[in-house]
C-alpha cells in the first residue's frame, strides 16, 4: 500500500515532466518547420519551386520562403560553362584529342581535325530541369550536328585559314536556331575555332609549308605595294615637272614666233614702201651675218682690178682678210 501510495504521489511530476518535453519537442519541430521553409538564393542562380510536381514559380537572387514537406526547391546555377568540341580536358589539365568529335570532311573532300570551345548558359531554368533528362549531352549533339554541317560547305583551306570566322558565325547561328526549337532551356553563348588541322603529321607539315608560302606572298605583295606608294609621288613630281618645263618652252616658243610674225610684218610694211632699199638692205645684213670677217667691196662691175683699201679697216688691223667681189645690181 505504501508504495501505492509513492507511486500516486509520483505521478504528477512526471506529468509535468513529460508534458514540458512535448512542448520543447513540438516547438523544436515547430522551429525546425520554420527555419526549414527559408531558403538563399545566390547571384548567378534561380531556384523553380514545385508544389506536388507542378511549378510554383521562379525565384532569382534573394530570399524566401516555402511550405515545408509541401513545396520543393531547386536552384540551378545560371553561369556561364564551357566545354570542348574535338577534344576533352582531365583533372590535372591534360588535353586529349576526341577523334569522334573532331574529324570531318570538307567541300572538297579532304579530311580535317577541327576542335572547337563552346560557352553556354542555362536561359529557362524550368525548360532545363523538366524538358529534357540530359540537357547537356542533347546540347553538345546539336553542336556537333551543327558543325558539320558548316565544315563541309567550306573547303580545308578555307577552314584552316581564312574561313574561320564565317564558320564560328554559321555555327552559332545554327545552334540557335535548333536550341529554340528543342526548347531545353539553355543558350549558346559563344563558340570558337582552338585549332584546325589534317589529322596525319606529314599533311600537317604540308600545309604549313602552304601557309608559310602564303605568308611570304603576303610579304611579297605589302614590299611592291610599299614600293608603289613610294615611287608613285616620285614619278608624278618627274611627270608634273617635265609638263610644266614643257608648257614654259612651249610659252616661249610661242611667243618666240608671234615676235619673228611682228618683225616680219613690220619689215614687209617697209618693203611694201621701198621694195628695193629693202631688199638691199636685207642682202647686207645677211651678208654680214653669214660672213663677219670679210672684206666686202661694192662695185658696180666695170672695175677691172679690185684693191683692198685699209683705211677703210681700223688702224690696228695687220692681217690681210679675203677679199670678195660683190656686185650690186
Amino acid at each position: 500500500m505504501r508504495e501505492k501510495n509513492d507511486l500516486k504521489g509520483r505521478l504528477p511530476g512526471i506529468r509535468t515532466i513529460l508534458k514540458a518535453a512535448a512542448i520543447v519537442l513540438a516547438g523544436l519541430v515547430l522551429l525546425a518547420t520554420i527555419s526549414g521553409g527559408f531558403y538563399r538564393v545566390n547571384e548567378q542562380e534561380a531556384a523553380v519551386v514545385t508544389m506536388f510536381g507542378k511549378v510554383v514559380r521562379t525565384d532569382t537572387a534573394g530570399l524566401y520562403f516555402k511550405i515545408p514537406w509541401i513545396q520543393h526547391v531547386t536552384k540551378v546555377d545560371t553561369t556561364i560553362h564551357g566545354t570542348g568540341i574535338g577534344y576533352s580536358v582531365a583533372g590535372d589539365g591534360q588535353t586529349f584529342t576526341v577523334d569522334t568529335e573532331g574529324i570531318m570532311i570538307t567541300s572538297d573532300f579532304n579530311i580535317i581535325d577541327i576542335d572547337f570551345y563552346m560557352e553556354y548558359r542555362v536561359s529557362d531554368p524550368v525548360a532545363y530541369l523538366f524538358q529534357c533528362k540530359t540537357p547537356e549531352l542533347v546540347l553538345k549533339n546539336v553542336a556537333q550536328a551543327a558543325i558539320r554541317s558548316t565544315v563541309i560547305d567550306f573547303t580545308v583551306d578555307d577552314a584552316m585559314t581564312t574561313g574561320k570566322a564565317q564558320i564560328q558565325a554559321q555555327v552559332k547561328q545554327k545552334m540557335q536556331d535548333e536550341l529554340a526549337r528543342q526548347n531545353i532551356g539553355l543558350q549558346v553563348i559563344n563558340i570558337t575555332v582552338q585549332d584546325a588541322e589534317p589529322p596525319t603529321a606529314d599533311i600537317v607539315a604540308e600545309f604549313k609549308a602552304v601557309e608559310t608560302a602564303k605568308q611570304g606572298k603576303d610579304t611579297a605583295i605589302n614590299n611592291a605595294n610599299k614600293y608603289r606608294n613610294q615611287q608613285i609621288p616620285k614619278a608624278e613630281a618627274e611627270s608634273d615637272k617635265i609638263i610644266q618645263t614643257a608648257e614654259a618652252a612651249k610659252e616661249a616658243r610661242i611667243a618666240e614666233a608671234e615676235g619673228q610674225v611682228a618683225r616680219f610684218n613690220a619689215m614687209y610694211e617697209q618693203y611694201a614702201t621701198n621694195p628695193l632699199i629693202t631688199k638691199h638692205r636685207l642682202f647686207y645684213e645677211t651678208i654680214e651675218r653669214v660672213l663677219p670677217n670679210l672684206k666686202v667691196i661694192i662695185t658696180d662691175g666695170s672695175t677691172q682690178t679690185l684693191y683692198p683699201i685699209e683705211s677703210f679697216n681700223a688702224p690696228e688691223e695687220t692681217t690681210t682678210s679675203p677679199v670678195t667681189d660683190v656686185t650690186g645690181e
